[in-house]
């Protein structure tokens, strides 16, 4: 088995695949080392003497500087490595020519909505317009399981804190959020619950809806009935019976919309499961699928590898004002725009923000970036897709969804239950993790340094996607699990 990795020939450090002792030697090409101390899995060690100020080199790209001498063999880690990023930055535009594999004209068993999207969930969702309803929204969800026929394959409540007391940008936010859910094809049916009084009521809502079907989209306004849970069991249960007759179809997998992110990353990350996640994407914009990139702070130190893809200047441009929006954003609330890493990162092995985002952008494969959207954007265009979004994990995997996306890619080191209003695929970073949390792991791609190839375990995703795009459940929903969760900006009344 592989116990150490350079990743790159320029690189100056070389990553643990498993833990290793004190006194071990490596060969990397016509450099040698042996470690002068213990060194963690998925943790960085020197593979020469590197002076102070020296930049360290991982993915064959700057990741930091040494604050001190580090010797060779030595771990390379927070106390002796800091970022080299600045603020906000000029970029330039120098375009690369975008690798893709061939065509694979996979299909998956869907259903086709009557306006052309295509669902892998044949759900009814109940979305609260504000959270003082989410308590009745919840109590309906658990009546409403009475319904349940044919094809539908549940009924969910989706809480959330937000509808009222908010203004400005922070309103229309959770408005667009809304509307968008409401509208996705994952739902073959949507009662939207309100109070009645709230900023964003049903009202002031209807109009970010747009049009929709009456049959399939149904309204209760709380404030207007006796018995407000009566009064939405009633719209449920004439829902029920139209959703359950829905069937799946034979559809090609460029219908298909797939987010990617990754949370709770180890030093393995951009080793494994994200490179895996970039090759799947590959494969499925190949077919003429979607995926979309997000969590923006995570492409902070790696974001000219994106620009450099854009698909036209314009589209270049596009991904610099994301860059730049989301840095003016920190800095507009007297915020440090690197204070990243998180602790289970470092504790991983990622040192510095670079460091992390240069395994963060794997995820996007080598396909050309052909859109940038703005948050609550839907999508518009196949492809590669790049997104505006925080990296919280819920926050950014609800952005994705409410885009359009029927499917989330997660991939982590460390390990999370979540899962969003849309089935939430776990892909682990090494197989410790995988064994340990089988209740929360889809797929291990540890296996990609175990003796498969990035390639080989990419396909192995791409099966899985297909099966759970044809109705096989992820862990996630086996456990019940569904959340949102939506990106708050400013004053709260």
């Amino acid at each position: 088995m592989l116990r150490a990795i350079r990743i790159h020939e320029t690189d100056n450090v070389a990553v643990a695949l498993t833990p290793l002792k004190q006194g071990e030697s490596f060969q990397f090409g016509d450099v040698s080392v042996t470690l002068k101390e213990d060194i963690e899995q998925g943790h960085k060690f020197s593979l020469k003497d590197i002076a102070a100020n020296e930049n360290i080199i991982k993915y064959g790209t700057m990741i930091g500087h040494a604050v001190e001498a580090i010797p060779a063999g030595c771990h390379v880690h927070t106390s002796n490595i800091k970022t080299n990023l600045g603020d906000v930055l000029h970029y330039e535009y120098h375009p690369v020519a975008a690798k893709q594999p061939d065509a694979e004209h996979r299909t998956f068993q869907g259903y086709v909505r009557s306006d052309g999207q295509v669902g892998i969930r044949n759900e009814i969702w109940i979305i609260p317009t504000v959270g003082c309803v989410n308590n009745v929204a919840q109590a309906v969800e658990r009546q409403a399981q009475q319904y349940k026929q044919g094809s539908i394959d549940s009924i969910v409540s989706f809480a959330h804190p937000y509808g009222c007391s908010q203004m400005g940008d922070d309103q229309e936010n959770t408005r667009t959020i809304l509307a968008d859910l409401i509208h996705h094809p994952n739902a073959g049916g949507v009662l939207v619950l309100g109070l009645g009084c709230e900023n964003s009521n049903i009202d002031v809502l209807k109009p970010y809806i747009g049009d929709y079907d009456p049959e399939r989209i149904r309204f209760v306004v709380a404030q207007q009935h006796e018995d407000e849970i009566q009064a939405c069991l009633d719209q449920l249960k004439e829902l029920a019976e139209i959703v359950g007759k829905d069937v799946r179809t034979e559809v090609p997998a460029s219908k298909l919309k797939v987010g990617l992110k990754c949370g709770g990353s180890d030093g393995l990350s951009g080793i494994t499961a994200n490179p895996v996640v970039g090759r799947f994407s590959d494969l499925l914009t190949a077919d003429g699928g979607t995926t979309i990139l997000a969590e923006v702070p995570e492409m902070f130190g790696a974001e000219t590898q994106l620009m450099n893809r854009a698909q036209d200047e314009a589209t270049f441009e596009k991904t610099v004002d994301l860059i730049n929006s989301f840095k003016n954003y920190f800095t507009a609330y007297h915020q440090t725009i690197y204070e990243n890493p998180s602790p289970g990162n470092k504790a991983g092995g990622i040192s510095t923000l670079e460091d992390k985002s240069n395994g963060c952008v794997q995820k996007s494969g080598s396909a050309p970036v052909k859109d940038v959207l703005k948050y609550g954007d839907r999508l518009k265009n196949s492809g590669l897709n790049l997104l505006s979004t925080p990296g919280n994990d819920l926050v950014a995997s609800t952005a994705e969804a409410a885009a359009g996306c029927q499917m989330i890619l997660f991939t982590t080191g460390r390990g999370t239950p979540f899962a969003t209003a849309v089935p939430t695929l776990k892909i682990s970073t090494n197989t410790a993790l995988a064994e340990k949390k089988s209740n929360w792991i889809d797929l291990n791609a540890g296996t990609a340094v175990e003796g498969k190839t990035i390639p080989e375990v990419a396909e192995q995703l791409y099966d899985l996607v297909i099966s759970t795009a044809s109705g096989a459940p992820a862990k996630s929903e086996d456990a019940g699990y569904h959340d949102i969760a939506i990106f708050k900006q400013g004053v709260t009344l």
